[in-house]
């Protein structure tokens, strides 16, 4: 069957030249986003319930955006002038390169993995002294507290944002060629939505092991998977999909 549309459950992408217009444009497709899952902010009243007190603590492990934004937030709702000495270790350049939206780059004690966690921890190993606070989401990868607590580091972590599925009950009647799915959260979300799912003629595109194996236990069928070694884009393996059954026959 070809593929005409596709909902891709995300936010749309801010910038022009996203591949994913590059797609609809090349393969005459309607691609549409909405994101299947949103953060929310948790009060500074709930964090103080967590045991956190922001003066107790001399650095700051950022693993995302999320991560800056709300700690930031959570800083001004407790009233907390965050010191000019504060060090903070940041997963990524992308996440280090956000820091800059609340503190001056070159005034500060910043220090910078390449990509993973596992790459930022000899930097937080070298600095074993300090005190350092995690502000993460509620659904934290296990990898990131065990290498805390195998570095020996005083660590904490508290929930300073938490995952929440969308209200998607305007789709109901809505379908789709193919749904795009990037963790699975948003397969959650779609049986929180609509719980009498069944994928019939709907091929499912998924990025990442973890979301393969979810969609797998709800029985579900993967017709599109990246990355791969061919296709290390959800947009290339879309399109090497796309141009396999819209040949005209």
């Amino acid at each position: 069957m070809k593929v005409k549309t596709i909902l891709v459950s995300q936010p749309e992408p801010k910038i022009e030249n996203s591949p994913y217009f590059d797609l609809q444009e090349k393969q005459k497709v309607k691609i549409d986003f909405r994101p299947f899952i949103h953060v929310e902010g948790v009060p500074a009243k709930e964090i103080r319930h967590q045991k956190i007190d922001l003066n107790n603590y001399t650095a700051i492990i950022l693993t995302s955006r999320n991560a800056v934004d709300h700690f930031f937030r959570v800083a001004e709702e407790m009233r907390f002038k965050v010191p000019d000495a504060m060090k903070y270790f940041c997963q990524s350049e992308a996440v280090a390169y956000y820091l800059q939206k609340y503190v001056v780059y070159r005034k500060r004690k910043i220090y910078v993995g390449k990509r993973t966690f596992a790459e930022l921890s000899p930097l937080i190993k070298k600095y074993k002294d300090e005190k350092f606070l995690l502000p993460n989401t509620d659904k934290v990868k296990p990898l990131v507290p065990e290498t805390l607590d195998n570095l020996g580091v005083d660590w904490k972590q508290a929930t300073f944002y938490k995952t929440v599925v969308s209200d998607l009950s305007d789709l109901a009647d809505v379908y789709y060629d193919v749904l795009v799915f990037f963790s699975p959260s948003g397969i959650e979300s779609l049986f929180q939505n609509f719980p009498d799912f069944k994928q019939n003629d709907t091929r499912i595109a998924v990025f990442g092991n973890t979301t393969i194996k979810a969609v797998k236990e709800k029985g579900l069928r993967v017709d599109i998977s990246a990355p791969t070694p061919e296709t290390p884009s959800m947009t290339m393996a879309l399109e090497k999909y796309i141009e396999q059954v819209n040949k005209k026959k």
